[in-house]
């Protein structure tokens, strides 16, 4: 079974690539999906969290992540203690996916996550799906219904193009001007590759 890392910058386009891949039978693991997951249920990551950022992250007795959010971006100290706690929680969680997804004889594992490289996770091919900074910031606008300052400082506080494309194996370009059944069919055509 092989295993394809997806990563890039927020709003460049890796669920679409993602969906080309569930298409093709590949299990897909959300490493935003297994965070969000993991604040709601983990004890040990929720209390790592208020040790360190205290109790204004929380709203009802829950982590808030927005309010995370407003703490850790635009600071790159804070933001890098919250990559530190959580890596190890989400880790964890993704290698027990993969050891599932294999069990079950799926064609192939895609794990979808942003800091994949820092991460340390093993894959077998990397994959970064890149686009222009204001295209994304435009996307998740739209998607996430937030204002372009919150936006702006989520995309600052992300790698640059370069470090995508010099740690990852392979680049799909996203740029927003073609059909987004042709970028489908080039990520289609560059994972069938990878998946032999």
């Amino acid at each position: 079974m092989k295993t394809i890392g997806i990563t890039g910058p927020t709003g460049a386009g890796k669920t679409t690539a993602l969906q080309t891949l569930a298409a093709m039978g590949v299990h897909i693991i959300d490493a935003d999906a297994v965070y969000h997951d993991l604040l709601v249920r983990s004890i040990p990551l929720q209390e790592a969290l208020i040790a360190r950022f205290g109790r204004g992250i929380l709203a009802g007795g829950q982590i808030d992540r927005k309010a995370l959010g407003q703490v850790v971006f635009g600071d790159p100290a804070a933001l890098a203690d919250l990559n530190l706690i959580t890596r190890r929680f989400i880790s964890g969680a993704i290698r027990e996916q993969t050891q599932a997804a294999a069990q079950a004889g799926r064609r192939g594992v895609a794990i979808d996550a942003i800091g994949l490289i820092e991460s340390g996770l093993a894959c077998d091919a990397t994959v970064a799906i890149l686009a222009p900074k204001e295209v994304r910031i435009c996307r998740i606008m739209a998607r996430e219904g937030i204002s372009e300052d919150y936006a702006r400082r989520r995309v600052e506080a992300q790698q640059p193009d370069s470090f995508y494309r010099t740690h990852c194996g392979y680049v799909l370009e996203n740029n927003g001007t073609e059909p987004i059944e042709a970028f489908q069919q080039r990520a289609a055509a560059l994972f069938a590759q990878l998946l032999t």
